[in-house]
């Protein structure tokens, strides 16, 4: 079958490999979508913690299951899925506080382990989630979806909060629309006017700000000097992430949800001032997962609407540098394998 590499930094390959079959627990999918994210990006680029080469990519996807190892129930032969890409081990401390998505040895597909980016991926069926009523582009886009969804929970954000979001991407529109869904007064920030306007027209922001011009100043003016109650942080840039502290309000908080491969410094005297809450918010839970297919068969969330740009497989490895440059103007890439 085909699958496709990254063998190290900057270098994607397409190969020949054998199909797998499923053994016991396990089942055997035939991928359809694969989401491209800012992971995938930061591996590819050298740049992602916990990473080893070579990896097959790919954690954002759905497909139709084909078959099925001994023992496996609750799924058919047939259903579409989505993946849930975070194996957890059940017993570990995080574990046992139902905090599976932080677990001492969770091994990520596509990340710690190798992922979907080819046409047949055996999962263990635990990690799979029947969707046979979503699009295959709606079923991929789940698991981004349910990152913001986590973070916007862990937050603890209340209907008429103000929430910043810092960064347009897909995790931080993600974290826009579901804060947008508990009543919250969502203001995005990014350095680019494109993604400000997408933020407006998908994830249905109140108020952009430019971070490159006076954002404190615009922030003040738009909340009547308090700034935010939960500033979200989804840009995975140190610069963003160590300024976020300036954003939030007395007894506010500040929401990491992006990831960087580097130390974070901040002003103490700052923090203690404002009694700030700093949360570090990662992966997703079940529960997340199922507040996200709620809000997409609701209608509340269309997520193939930040879907910008194509490709099929075969086409992945030409088109994938050129999906890095900030003039593509990507928000969220989809390989097709159908």
């Amino acid at each position: 079958m085909k699958t496709i590499v990254c063998l190290e930094p900057n270098r994607l390959v397409q190969t020949e490999t054998s199909k797998p079959e499923p053994g016991p627990g396990e089942v055997l999918l035939r991928v359809a979508r694969v989401g491209i994210c800012g992971t995938d990006m930061h591996a590819y680029r050298g740049n992602q913690p916990f990473f080893v080469y070579p990896r097959i990519l790919g954690h954002e996807l759905s497909g139709i299951v084909e078959s099925l190892g001994e023992g496996v129930e609750n799924i058919a032969i047939g259903d579409q899925a989505a993946l849930i890409p975070y194996v957890a081990c059940g017993s570990c401390a995080a574990c046992r506080k139902g905090k599976s998505n932080c677990c001492t040895s969770i091994s990520v597909l596509g990340v710690h382990a190798d992922g979907g980016m080819r046409e047949w991926f055996v999962v263990p069926a635990k990690q799979l989630l029947v969707v046979n009523d979503l699009s295959p582009d709606q079923a991929a886009a789940l698991e981004p979806l349910a990152i913001g969804a986590h973070a916007v929970r862990r937050s603890g954000l209340k209907q008429g909060d103000t929430a910043l979001v810092i960064g347009g991407g897909p995790i931080g529109l993600g974290v826009m629309a579901f804060a947008k869904s508990r009543g919250a007064r969502v203001i995005a920030m990014d350095i680019q006017e494109e993604k400000l306007a997408f933020c407006r027209s998908w994830a249905g922001v109140d108020e952009t700000i430019n971070a490159l011009e006076a954002p404190i100043e615009r922030l003040e003016t738009l909340t009547g000097g308090d700034l935010a109650d939960v500033v979200f942080d989804a840009t995975g840039s140190v610069r963003s992430m160590e300024g976020a502290f300036q954003y939030a309000s007395h007894g506010g908080a500040v929401v990491y949800v992006g990831l960087v491969k580097a130390d974070i410094s901040f002003h103490d005297p700052d923090f203690h001032k404002k009694e700030l809450t700093l949360l570090g918010s990662r992966n997703a839970t079940m529960e997340d997962f199922a507040a996200v297919v709620e809000a997409v068969r609701s209608g509340a969330v269309e997520p193939t609407g930040y879907i910008t740009h194509r490709c099929g497989f075969d086409e992945l490895v030409d088109r994938f540098e050129s999906w890095l440059k900030p003039e593509a103007g990507v928000v969220k890439a989809m390989v097709q394998f159908e």
